[in-house]
C-alpha cells in the first residue's frame, strides 16, 4: 500500500496546501485515484488540520480539474478544483490550483465557489487569456460530467474505490 503526499501550488509557485500520507489505489498514465481518511493537512501559511471524513480523490492528466468525493453519512459531497493536470514525482502528486471550485451536493445542487478569488487572481497572478480559456472550457466539461453522471459523479464508481480501500487496510 503506497502512501504519497498531494501538493497544491498557486499559479506563482507559492505552496497552497499539502495532504500528507494519502493512500494510492490506482496509478495510471491518465488518472490517479487515492483515498484520504483523517489525514494531516498543512496550509501554505503553516496552519495544520485533519480531514474529517474519508474521501476518494481523482486526479487527471487530460483534464484541468480534480475531484474529491467526501463520504458523509447523508451521501457523497463532491468538491471539484479547477486545476492544472497532475504531475507525479518522488515528492508526490502536484498540481496548480486555479481558485474556481464546484461543489456538488447529494441532492444534486451545484455551487460555483471562489469566483471572486479567481477574478482577483486573473489580474494579480497574471493568468493569460489562453489559461482563462482552458479553465473556462474545463469548467464546462466538468459540469457536463456532473450532468451525465460520468465517473466519478456516479456513486457506484466512488463506492467501488472506497470498498477497495477498506480491503487494502483490512476493514
Amino acid at each position: 500500500m503506497e502512501k504519497i503526499d498531494i501538493i497544491s501550488y498557486k499559479h506563482d509557485g507559492e505552496l497552497h496546501r499539502v495532504w500528507k500520507n494519502v493512500i494510492m489505489l490506482s496509478k495510471g498514465e491518465k488518472e490517479i485515484i487515492l483515498v484520504n481518511d483523517r489525514v494531516d493537512v498543512i496550509d501554505g501559511d503553516g496552519r495544520r488540520w485533519k480531514t474529517r471524513e474519508p474521501a476518494v480523490c481523482y486526479f487527471y492528466k487530460d483534464y484541468w480539474f480534480n475531484v474529491i468525493c467526501m463520504l458523509r453519512s447523508d451521501g457523497i459531497y463532491y468538491y471539484c478544483n479547477l486545476s492544472s493536470p497532475f504531475v507525479y514525482d518522488a515528492e508526490g502528486i502536484k498540481y496548480i490550483d486555479y481558485d474556481l471550485d464546484v461543489k456538488l451536493f447529494p441532492n444534486g445542487e451545484i455551487l460555483l465557489l471562489d469566483r471572486d478569488e479567481y477574478d482577483f487572481n486573473i489580474k494579480d497572478l497574471q493568468y493569460t487569456k489562453e489559461l482563462t480559456e482552458i479553465i473556462r472550457y474545463n469548467l464546462e466539461l466538468l459540469l457536463n460530467f456532473i450532468k451525465e453522471k460520468k465517473a466519478p459523479f456516479n456513486p457506484k464508481n466512488v463506492d467501488y474505490w472506497y470498498q477497495k480501500y477498506l480491503k487494502e487496510i483490512g476493514k
